[in-house]
């Protein structure tokens, strides 16, 4: 029994002792240990990956988590904190207080530290250029890139802002609900994601919007609080249509809106699930025909291949699953060993559930595609609550660098896991570098384009100054005014001194 448990506590990385385990297995435990693994493969694994205690400490189970999971079960729970059977119970209550009797026992006190390689300060591959400071405070949900344009959106309003090349506002533009995500076609047409609330609840009032000129059409209405869009002519009938992710709350789920001859549209559910988070859509198994890989991050989280059936549908096939506790909250697929497979960079780190503490692993993975979409673990940093990362090649050396933020980062003993910059030094290995803008803003999305021009990319990080505090102890030291900030990336002007100083 104790090796079997040291073996999975070793697989989940380093951040926790083994002295931890053996100091649990001690004799009249061990049963209580088997036992309520047991339950939690029994009752918890229908749902989800099947968690341990060992993954958050002690008063996270039994002040929050356990109380928010018991009422799924049927057991209710009163203001004190008290446990009573209901008639739809799924298990015997006697079952239920065994699995917290388990929690209770076998969940540390608290969770260590990861321990992760230093973050260098001494960067410059970028200038700071901040958004003229606002009257309102700064909540963004969404900054996006084209060139010479930046725009913006907000959560306390609908407006979508137009920013020039020298951050100038031009035009501002009125949604029914706030933007989080954009497609622009021109000058004049775009597409909009629309969440419809911010709120936690089941709410279907987020949609998709066409906007040409001043004519805006809802193309697919009352969506589960949707949180991406992605584009593809999935029935290759040489029109668009669209994959809507509902991210919801309890309800949401993947949906197709297909357009018409006459160039309306109907929407469809492909599957319930909630959490759904981004698309990235691709003909990944090469028969012609586009295909999209989803990333869910609620209970059942995971990365799906949804493969076009070319009959109007997807077959739904799991590639990778994650802990419940993980937070998936991006992906990026990109072949970064060079042997002709797109591999996975992925985030973990949506710390805005039941247990919000630091978590040791949430952070930055590579997984390695072997082929056939099989991905193995290859690499780990730890980053307090990632909430997206960017792949390109930023120093225009060859291989592909790294930009993560993290919405919900330690800002009391690492705030400049806020944003990190990682460069590719050798194939697959990565230095953080952190530019100095922690007092800039606290950054929940991000963008990467060319904007300037000049042919390498640049990033625009979003500011949500305030909310969500999950450390209500650390007051805001960054600023509360600015939007967002353009990080313009000036490795091409480098490039072209160095080869006129060798001419």
């Amino acid at each position: 029994m104790i090796r079997l448990l040291t073996q999975w506590i070793m697989r989940l990385g380093s951040w926790l002792s083994l002295v931890l385990i053996l100091s649990y297995c001690r004799p009249g435990s061990s049963l209580l240990a088997e036992k309520g693994a047991q339950l939690v493969d029994q009752h918890c694994s229908s749902c989800h990956l099947a968690v341990h205690p060992v993954l958050l400490d002690r008063q996270t189970w039994l002040k929050q988590v356990l109380p928010a999971m018991a009422p799924k079960l049927g057991i209710g729970t009163t203001a004190r904190g008290e446990y009573y059977p209901e008639t739809n119970a799924a298990l015997p209550f006697e079952e239920w207080l065994t699995l917290v009797d388990y929690f209770r026992q076998f969940a540390p006190d608290t969770l260590l530290p990861a321990q992760r390689v230093p973050v260098s300060n001494d960067y410059s591959l970028f200038a700071i250029k901040p958004a003229p400071a606002d009257s309102a405070t700064a909540l963004t949900l969404m900054v996006h890139l084209e060139k010479d344009r930046v725009y913006s959106a907000q959560a306390t309003n609908a407006m979508l802002v137009q920013w020039d090349r020298h951050l100038n506002r031009i035009d501002s533009v009125r949604f029914p609900a706030p933007v989080v995500q954009l497609h622009v076609r021109s000058d004049s047409e775009m597409f909009a994601t629309s969440i419809g609330t911010m709120r936690a609840q089941d709410q279907w009032a987020g949609s998709l919007i066409h906007r040409k000129g001043s004519n805006q059409t809802v193309l697919a209405p009352q969506m589960p609080r949707p949180i991406h869009t992605a584009s593809g002519d999935f029935n290759r009938d040489g029109r668009t249509d669209w994959l809507i992710a509902g991210f919801g709350h309890t309800q949401g789920g993947l949906y197709l809106t297909s357009q018409r001859a006459d160039e309306t549209y109907e929407t469809r559910l492909l599957t319930a699930q909630p959490g759904a988070t981004q698309i990235e859509v691709g003909d990944y198994n090469a028969d012609g025909w586009p295909d999209a890989i989803v990333l869910f991050a609620h209970a059942n989280e995971g990365l799906w291949l949804f493969q076009n059936d070319q009959k109007g549908g997807f077959k739904s096939i799991p590639l990778l699953r994650f802990l419940p506790l993980a937070g998936s909250s991006s992906f990026q697929l990109v072949d970064l060993n060079k042997d002709g497979k797109l591999d996975l960079i992925y985030t973990s780190g949506d710390n805005s559930d039941y247990s919000r503490i630091l978590k040791p692993y949430h952070g930055l993975y590579i997984y390695l595609n072997e082929g056939n979409f099989k991905f193995r673990k290859h690499w780990f940093y730890p980053i307090n609550g990632a909430t997206k990362v960017l792949a390109e090649d930023f120093d225009l050396d060859g291989d592909v660098d790294l930009a993560t933020i993290a919405f919900f980062a330690d800002f009391q003993h690492h705030p400049q896991e806020n944003f990190l910059y990682f460069k590719q030094t050798q194939p697959l290995h990565f230095q953080p570098y952190s530019p100095p803008i922690t007092t800039f803003g606290r950054w929940i999305c991000m963008d990467a384009k060319d904007w300037d021009g000049d042919g390498d990319t640049d990033l625009v990080l979003g500011n949500f100054s305030k909310g969500f505090r999950n450390l209500p102890h650390i007051q805001p030291h960054w600023s509360i005014k600015i939007p967002f900030i353009i990080l313009e990336n000036k490795t091409h002007n480098k490039l072209n001194k160095r080869a006129s100083l060798v001419q």
